[in-house]
């Protein structure tokens, strides 16, 4: 029985990645341990946010690249749930209205009486502009360069102080962006002062005082309601002018962000939003700003479902940016949840009210693991009560998703629980800070670490190699532990050989690829900079590595270190190591309190990911 079910699930994570192939073609980015569990999980759970079309469903991304190269089409693929963490998004003194002594942001509900006939003509339609973005991403499988540059067009809108938001992934990996005012033809140069891949937000600034002449920044309204009229301004391609699509707001609950790792607020509107749209504001029939739009669901079983980003989204990350001077993200619980809607698993637990939620387990890095338990019951988040289904009240007769209780929190920000311990009630208080990821999403600092030892390339494993690798290049092994394992201490990182560059020293090592390093000379390999510094260290005769399966890989380190100039200047490769690998090592307590356990082996099962009943928090 346990050898079908081994079966059934590498058959169907082959499956899953057999998809991430062949959408990654068209720069799809739902590449989180989520979607793909998902994918993995559909045969046994049927995920109800996972169709079985031949399709699947594609979150379309909404910047419209220019590029000789397919897969830089800017589209966003999403699959079920965007990320097990769940939940992870200052305000300038003129946000929307000029309030100068106002730090914090605010929403300024002033109405502007726009007629909903004559939107096409009002003034604020000015302060959307349009963004030409030049992208050079890195090459993860050759760390040491980048890849050819393409551009793309996206909006973005005026917010005051000199400011503009738009999409985080209209300008990602930019190096240079410009952006262009309505019936102007000069195009400006910006500045990303700061991006939330989480929430997909990201800020610009102008310098030119030209581009501001006779510009009135956005106000910004509140949440809408259900079927409240709403209108698209921005882009998109079909032509080079503005262009302005209406409908109506479908759903307002917690979203998939394609884009981050994170699940936040979203409103589900039947607007059309296509390429180009990325970064261009919502607006209510009042003329108020509701929110950014960012991307698309599509299948071939529904249709006219588009997605906005709410501008109480877009306060977090702007009052997150003016507290901090940087923006540092949306936190997270750090606990995998479960339901309590069985009456019997409710009196097992000892809990007599139809509420609560229980822990399944407690991610090592966050301050959760401090004060809470396997087998904790979580009944309310600063004294709101939590339904047995994960939910606590949201507004008038609706509720919403736990998580979103968590995302209106900063990191850093304490917040008290009402737990169940075997039937006592008592209250903790927890720290609130963004979830610690084994195999990040995004690589920050746009060039990814590595270090050549007699041609053996090391890399930290990271969604974008994933997706880069792709198919049967990674390994089933690895890309489960991808996956599903926990990082155990904070810096920790799943190191691969990625490829060998053949040399005589390295003779007989040259099919070896994308193989994880566990030790070096017995020493157990912490990342990416821990594995330097074992190598600058070494005084052994032999350079040991111990890869998965016991494979075991030998070098004589002085010949190994004589190689190094002669296979750099074969491969065209500027240095042995990148450049954050020139630092200093500091060993942290943490990492050593953790050093004698099993290293990457806190697996979260592929049911636990994509089970209905289980959440991340």
């Amino acid at each position: 029985m346990a050898t079908a079910v081994a079966n059934c699930f590498f058959s169907v994570l082959t499956s899953s990645v057999k998809f991430r192939c062949r959408v990654s073609s068209q720069r799809y980015l739902a590449t989180s341990h989520h979607s793909i569990a998902s994918v993995t999980c559909k045969a046994v759970s049927n995920h109800k946010r996972r169709p079985s079309s031949n399709r699947d469903r594609e979150l379309k991304g909404v910047s419209q690249k220019k590029s000789s190269r397919k897969s830089k089409d800017d589209d966003y693929g999403i699959s079920g749930k965007r990320k097990a963490g769940g939940s992870q998004s200052a305000a300038f003194k003129s946000f929307g209205a000029q309030r100068k002594d106002k730090k914090e942001f605010k929403f300024d509900i002033k109405e502007q009486q726009v007629e909903p006939n004559n939107l096409k003509d009002a003034a604020f339609l000015d302060a959307v502009v349009k963004v030409y973005c030049t992208h050079t991403e890195p090459d993860y499988s050759l760390p040491w360069q980048k890849q050819r540059q393409y551009t793309s067009t996206g909006s973005a809108f005026m917010i005051g102080n000199g400011k503009l938001l738009t999409n985080a992934h209209c300008v990602e990996h930019h190096t240079q962006v410009k952006v262009k005012r309505r019936g102007d033809d000069t195009k400006y140069v910006a500045k990303v002062l700061a991006r939330g891949v989480d929430c997909d937000i990201a800020l610009l600034s102008v310098e030119s005082e030209q581009f501001w002449e006779g510009a009135e920044p956005l106000e910004f309204g509140c949440l809408p309601r259900l079927q409240d009229a709403v209108t698209v301004v921005g882009y998109p391609l079909g032509g080079d002018t503005i262009s302005v699509t209406k409908g109506v707001v479908s759903r307002i609950e917690v979203t998939s962000y394609a884009h981050g790792s994170s699940d936040l607020l979203g409103i589900q509107i039947d607007a059309a939003i296509n390429p180009g749209n990325s970064g261009g504001p919502a607006f209510s029939d009042q003329g108020e700003c509701i929110g950014v739009a960012f991307q698309v669901y599509r299948s071939e079983e529904v249709e006219n479902i588009g997605y906005v980003i709410p501008t109480a989204v877009v306060s977090h990350f702007l009052n997150d940016f003016e507290k901090n001077g940087r923006y540092t993200g949306f936190p997270s619980l750090g606990v995998l949840l479960q339901k309590l809607e069985n009456p019997a698993l409710r009196a097992c637990l000892q809990v007599h009210s139809n509420e609560g939620v229980l822990v399944r387990r407690v991610e090592p890095t966050s301050d959760a693991n401090r004060v809470l338990k396997e087998g904790d019951v979580i009944v309310s988040f600063d004294d709101v009560n939590v339904g047995c289904e994960g939910t606590v009240p949201f507004r008038s007769n609706e509720r919403i998703a736990f998580r979103y209780l968590i995302s209106q929190k900063f990191a850093g920000d304490v917040a008290e629980l009402g737990i169940i311990r075997a039937g006592s009630f008592m209250k903790v208080k927890v720290v609130l800070n963004p979830r610690v990821h084994l195999v990040p999403y995004h690589v920050d600092g746009g060039q990814p670490s590595y270090l050549i030892i007699a041609g053996l390339v090391f890399t930290p494993l990271s969604e974008p190699l994933i997706e880069e690798e792709c198919e049967d290049s990674i390994g089933l092994k690895l890309l489960a532990k991808s996956r599903y394992s926990l990082a155990r201490f904070k810096g920790e990182q799943i190191v691969i050989l990625s490829q060998v560059l053949a040399n005589e020293v390295n003779f007989g090592y040259e099919e070896m690829s994308n193989q994880q390093v566990l030790k070096l000379n017995g020493t157990p390999i912490k990342n990416i900079r821990h594995l330097a510094h074992l190598v600058d260290s070494c005084k052994n005769k032999y350079f040991v590595f111990e890869f998965e399966d016991n494979y075991v890989v030998v070098l004589e380190r002085e010949a190994a270190s004589a190689s190094s100039f002669h296979i750099l200047k074969d491969y065209g490769i500027p240095s042995e190591r990148s450049s954050d690998l020139l630092e200093p090592y500091v060993d942290s307590l943490d990492d050593n309190k953790v050093a004698v356990q099993d290293f990457g082996n806190s697996p979260v099962s592929n049911l636990e990911i994509g089970f209905d009943g289980l959440l991340w928090a």
